[in-house]
């Protein structure tokens, strides 16, 4: 255990080894605090977090495009743009 102390601007140096860290800072009680490192994802990507089955198709995509497997034919953006068209936002 280590002692700091909170300078008049309620500031604490935790050390390099946190220096641009985001973390997540929870008040337990009149003594206690959490601070835990976080990672942040951007809201327009939330939805591949929370879709196991997308996900999973995303890291089969990345693994093929690692190994140079592409497509031999284009993609039909035509019937891509139609398939969108149809599904609600």
């Amino acid at each position: 255990m280590e002692t700091k102390t909170v300078d008049s601007r309620g500031r604490i140096n935790l050390g390099k080894e946190f220096a641009n860290k985001t973390c997540i800072f929870e008040k337990i009680g009149e003594t206690e605090i959490r601070l835990e490192l976080a990672a942040v994802i951007p809201e327009r990507e939330l939805w591949l977090y929370k879709s196991p089955e997308a996900k999973a198709l995303l890291e089969i995509g990345l693994e093929q495009a690692e190994l140079k497997q592409f497509s031999a034919s284009p993609p039909d953006l035509d019937a891509d743009q139609a398939l969108a068209d149809q599904l609600e936002d």
